[in-house]
């Protein structure tokens, strides 16, 4: 066995394992010598040689020997000098060989959106937390709670947070291996390295990162094979102190067909709720995208209220709202009109119909009776218990808050009560809320089940 030997067998090799393969495993190494049966070769750090004695060793066993039979076993060492300086820091050789691997079709990261990022997102009362939270993970310092959940309902800012924590890791610590995906991207690179065969290769590498993010981990419910390697991954990065940020539509407990084991696993970090969107925070929003909006349309003037009758109106997603006003600047563009009142109600006129409120009484009086667990009957009755009166004033906020009803229309619904005391139940729902975390919690869970 000789250099010249070994420089014919690697191109061979390359063939067989496969292009990115071989950059990140084989190329490394250096053939040394072959005696007394044994072909030794020389790698950068035991990791290295041992993943490939792992998982290449037969091969090359091979091929070495139908050029010098008398070669029995490989060998793989750390040469004295580099031990002490390069072979010490094993990461560093961990993060090479991956960020290899990255530039082929092996594991890459879903692309992320310049648009995201932490300075662009505005911060509001229902994301506030989820913000704070992000902004920790970010600073990229020692893990304080693993993993990161954040949750919630279809544009709230999930994604936006995800994106910005990649973009701040990558800016304060680009030596991290920062690794984020969709849970479908993770389920098709799982299937796929399952058809070539190479489960060993995507362990490694998925287990490799120093930061692993993965976006609607609610997709990989139901699926059996998948949920477990999560899972498996999953403890290994936690194991070695790695960080993990994951996003779904609910919360870890919550998600239909998830093993118990992963939901268990998801639960122990901190999970955050993105709360749906208050008035003042798509205003906020809304005020932003404007100022962006100016740098195309520097001459477009928006008319006072405008922004305050958006905000009311769409307030369910804030993506529609944000398609909304990239719409209005458009048409007012192309027909070179201000945006007035008129204009967005010409504009938008189905949007804003979409997200008329059709909310019901009655619709609130059956939620609220069945969240508290009384008849319906009681809770319209004349009865004055304090089980009875409190979800009544419940009820009666809800419906002054999310229908148009008056006073006296809703004193009628329960009961032909007066509307004073309508009024009265209102207030003090609205005293109670900012007092009582319990029925703060309590408006938003039937909020969020009525707007369903």
């Amino acid at each position: 066995m000789t250099n010249e030997m070994w420089g014919q067998l690697r191109q061979r090799l390359q063939k067989t394992v496969g292009q990115n393969n071989f950059k990140a495993w084989i190329e490394p190494i250096e053939f040394r010598s072959a005696d007394d049966g044994i072909a030794v070769f020389h790698v950068p750090t035991n990791f290295l040689g041992n993943y490939v004695n792992q998982n290449y060793a037969d091969i090359i066993l091979h091929e070495v020997r139908a050029r010098s039979p008398e070669v029995r076993r490989l060998k793989f060492v750390v040469p004295a000098r580099v031990a002490g300086s390069e072979a010490a820091n094993t990461d560093t050789v961990i993060h090479r060989a991956v960020r290899q691997v990255q530039n082929g079709s092996a594991l890459t990261t879903a692309p992320l959106d310049t648009r995201f990022t932490f300075d662009s997102f505005v911060v509001g009362k229902p994301n506030e937390l989820a913000h704070a939270a992000a902004k920790r993970v970010a600073e990229g310092g020692p893990v304080t709670f693993n993993p990161l959940f954040l949750y919630g309902g279809v544009g709230l800012g999930k994604t936006h947070l995800m994106h910005a924590i990649a973009h701040e890791l990558r800016l304060r610590r680009p030596e991290l291996n920062v690794l984020y995906l969709s849970a479908e991207q993770f389920m098709y690179r799982f299937v796929q390295a399952l058809r070539d065969r190479k489960m060993m290769d995507f362990k490694e590498i998925f287990r490799s990162v120093d930061v692993l993010m993965v976006d609607d981990v609610q997709f990989i419910a139901g699926k059996g094979s998948t949920q477990e390697e999560f899972f498996h991954t999953f403890n290994a990065l936690v194991d070695q102190n790695k960080q993990i940020i994951i996003s779904g539509d609910r919360a870890p407990g919550e998600i239909k067909d998830m093993e118990e084991r992963v939901k268990s696993r998801l639960q122990c970090g901190l999970v955050v709720d993105l709360h749906p969107t208050d008035y003042e925070l798509r205003l906020g929003i809304l005020q932003s995208k404007v100022e962006q909006q100016r740098a195309n349309y520097p001459d477009l003037e928006v008319e006072n209220g405008v922004l305050e009758f958006l905000a009311h109106r769409i307030s369910t997603n804030v993506r529609v709202l944000e398609g909304a006003l990239t719409r209005l600047f458009a048409f007012a563009s192309l027909v070179g009109r201000e945006i007035n009142m008129e204009l967005t109600q010409d504009c938008l006129s189905d949007v804003l119909r979409a997200s008329e409120r059709k909310i019901t009484v009655e619709e609130i009086q059956r939620k609220v009776s069945d969240h508290y667990n009384i008849r319906l009957s009681d809770m319209i009755g004349p009865k004055r218990l304090r089980s009875y009166a409190r979800p009544r004033q419940v009820a009666m906020y809800l419906c002054k808050k999310m229908t148009s009803r008056s006073l006296p229309e809703i004193g009628r619904r329960f009961g032909g009560r007066d509307h004073t005391t309508v009024m009265h139940g209102v207030k003090r729902i609205e005293e109670l809320k900012v007092q009582d975390g319990q029925i703060a919690e309590d408006l938003e869970l039937l909020r969020r089940a009525l707007e369903e």
